[in-house]
């Protein structure tokens, strides 16, 4: 047990813990390892090793347990380590021990006041955050910086308030910060003063999404539809996906633009209407207006099949392509309409469609085209057909970055992180400059392939070379490099150095990778950021349940699964698909409902024991539910992609190649069964999951065993 924690000084914390002992029990991390992290704490290290203690405090008493630690060895008159406490303490949602911490520290800097204010926005104190504010400007001696005024903005509470704060982010430099500018914006659109906040957007020199959002939400809720529409439409060129405003206030849109017959008038905004419904998610009623345009043009059908597509309905995607070219009467196929439908026949693994895509192209020449080109190669490198890609890739413009983007992310996809970086190296070689979007396919195949120093080289490479500066979406590449290759804790590290907040995607990966090498003190940590950010990701709490289950711990596996159900969210079920006699078929794991399911239970039952005769024993950690071990052994035969394999077996012609699409992540256990029923029925199997590739041949997979 931990020794009893002496009174300070002065007094100034007594009664904060009478010992640490008393506390330690209630700890998430368990109380021998936190001992042992705590008493083999030189006081006389770093700063930086006091700041990794915190991130093993994950619930109050652990870091009350921390604070009396930091007070005893007096590292708390550390101005940083204080201010870091007063943003814990809030973190963890306990403002008025925030507060008392914050009081006691002498010399407090900006950060120290930052955290104190932001900590009363978090917690829905208005009130508090302007007091503190106040106290701040008259008493400090300090000037707020760019991080102070977002949270202000937030608690004002009129928009002479909010006038006030605009003058100050003038006059200490910060108003064209892009976080400052756009919280400035909800401010005005909140208090409907629309006009002052579309002229602070106009004369911004650098507009982020959140900008952009903020100025549409205002126009909508305003009821100015036609100049929401416009705004809208404005960001079709834009190289990102973004929810465009208050959904229901957007709703009204429609409603308006009907009421005023602009349908009727100008198709162009009937398209710009579509567009935003499909970047809201909201595809039935994009659907519906696409259905009462009455003059539509090429524009307008590009803009449904890609509305399609880019929300994941790949087959309703080509659907509609079908559609236009049997009722669509003198309309065209153009440039858009290609790179709309092409990538829908990628999501989806319809090689044969994107063949027949392919002879069109051919006729008219339009695969010569550098993008449309590029989505061609892209579709066969994502059915598969990597050979064909290449081809394809040698004989467009190479020109710009886009086609070398798509090559590397596609050998990426297989699995071939090395050839990736020699295509890397060819097209600096050819004099064409890499992207920001060259250097997220290039991390993301260093980290499918365990290229963990390539990848560091090409991340420094990115800043010091080309002066691209890390978004979130290369620092998630590097948390997933780390983390596959099992440096759980360098991948912790980073994500706490980024100068960017983390999103869900940084710690769901990060979650990912300790579900994977069992970490689950480190999974912990992740999951209660992640539930932090975006608490109603299904799959988030889907991770965390499966990483109990894998260590047996079957307490954890309920509590989470009982709070996914109490929020309303259920599991996306598991399914394979393959194409067979020009027909897709579909198989969900245990799903008994295929006519030919008796048949197919057959070739696996006998498939199972040919497989233990030559030395299969199945891996019961990947079965998710607390049952025997014979159940456990029946579980994992009836997985999607077995299902899928077996039906092969029977439907297709001897020593043919099986190609199967999984939506999830294939399991360890079926990769590992996948490669011996290669072996001893001599079929070249290949299995693209929701990660990567994967080629199965001679008892082999091409991934190496690390995916």
């Amino acid at each position: 047990m931990l020794r009893q924690v002496p009174t300070c000084k002065g007094g100034r914390f007594k009664g904060v813990l009478k010992s640490v002992g008393a506390v330690v029990r209630d700890f998430s991390v368990s109380a021998n390892a936190l001992q042992e992290r705590v008493n083999g704490w030189n006081e006389s290290k770093e700063i930086d090793d006091v700041h990794t203690l915190f991130r093993y405090c994950t619930n109050l008493q652990s870091a009350k347990c921390l604070h009396a630690r930091l007070v005893v060895s007096e590292s708390i008159r550390n101005v940083c380590i204080s201010a870091k406490l007063v943003n814990h303490y809030c973190y963890l949602g306990n403002v008025a021990l925030a507060r008392h911490t914050f009081d006691h520290i002498e010399n407090r800097d900006v950060y120290a006041w930052n955290s104190m204010i932001s900590g009363y926005s978090r917690a829905g104190d208005s009130s508090g955050v302007i007091r503190c504010f106040s106290l701040f400007m008259s008493s400090s001696g300090l000037g707020p910086d760019y991080r102070t005024f977002p949270s202000v903005l937030k608690a004002c509470r009129n928009v002479i308030d909010g006038d006030k704060i605009h003058c100050l982010a003038l006059k200490f430099g910060f108003l064209w910060d892009v976080y400052v500018a756009a919280s400035l914006i909800h401010l005005y659109c909140r208090y409907g003063v629309v006009g002052n906040a579309r002229r602070l957007f106009d004369v911004m020199p650098v507009r982020d999404m959140g900008s952009w959002n903020a100025m549409i939400s205002g126009y909508c809720q305003s009821g100015n539809a036609k100049e929401a529409l416009a705004l809208s439409d404005g960001l079709r060129a834009m190289d990102s996906v973004t929810v465009l405003g208050d959904i229901r206030a957007c709703g009204s849109v429609l409603g308006f633009t009907l009421r005023k017959g602009w349908f009727l008038e100008d198709v162009t905004i009937g398209n710009a209407v579509v567009v935003m419904y499909a970047k809201l998610g909201l595809v039935d009623l994009a659907r519906a207006v696409f259905n009462w345009l009455p003059n539509k043009d090429v524009i307008s059908w590009n803009t449904i099949i890609s509305g399609y597509s880019q929300n994941g309905f790949a087959s309703e995607a080509m659907e509609m392509y079908n559609v236009m070219e049997e009722e669509g009467g003198e309309i065209v196929p153009n440039q858009g309409t290609w790179v709309s439908v092409l990538p829908a026949c990628a999501q989806a693994g319809a090689l044969r469609q994107g063949m027949k895509l392919h002879g069109r192209l051919l006729k008219n020449g339009l695969y010569l085209d550098v993008f449309v080109g590029t989505s061609l190669a892209d579709m066969y490198g994502k059915c598969g057909r990597l050979e064909d890609a290449l081809s394809l890739f040698y004989q467009i413009p190479r020109v710009n970055s886009v086609p070398w983007n798509t090559l590397i992310a596609c050998h990426g996809f297989h699995g071939h992180g090395k050839k990736a970086v020699m295509l890397f190296r060819d097209m600096l070689d050819e004099g064409v400059k890499p992207d920001h979007i060259t250097f997220v396919t290039l991390l993301s195949a260093c980290s499918h392939s365990g290229l963990v120093d390539e990848g560091q080289w090409c991340f420094d490479m990115m800043q010091t070379d080309y002066g691209i500066t890390p978004s979130l979406k290369h620092y998630g590449c590097m948390v997933d490099l780390f983390g596959r290759a099992g440096q759980l804790e360098t991948a912790f590290n980073f994500i706490r150095s980024m100068p960017l907040q983390p999103d869900a995607s940084i710690w769901g990966t990060l979650l990912s990778a300790c579900r994977v090498h069992g970490n689950i003190d480190l999974g912990k940590v992740a999951s209660e950021h992640l539930f932090e950010v975006d608490p109603e990701h299904v799959g988030y709490h889907v991770l965390l349940s499966n990483m109990y289950a894998t260590a047996g711990k079957w307490e954890g596996v309920d509590t989470i699964r009982s709070m996914a159900r109490g929020k309303g969210l259920r599991k996306t079920p598991g399914w394979s698909s393959m194409e067979v006699n020009n027909k897709v078929e579909v198989f969900y794991t245990g799903n008994q409902t295929h006519p030919m399911y008796e048949e197919i239970y057959r070739e696996l039952t006998a498939l199972h024991a040919k497989l233990k005769m030559v030395g299969y024993v199945p891996d019961h950690r990947f079965v998710l539910q607390d049952v025997e071990d014979d159940e456990k052994e029946h579980i994992l035969m009836r997985h999607s992609e077995r299902l899928a394999i077996a039906f092969a077996l029977i439907a297709t012609p001897a020593k043919t190649t099986i190609q199967i699409f999984k939506n999830l992540r294939v399991c360890g256990d079926c990769h590992s069964v996948t490669k011996f029923i290669s072996r001893i029925t001599e079929r070249e199997i290949i299995v693209r999951d929701s990660n990567r590739f994967h080629h199965f041949k001679d008892g082999v997979c091409s991934c190496g065993d690390y995916w």
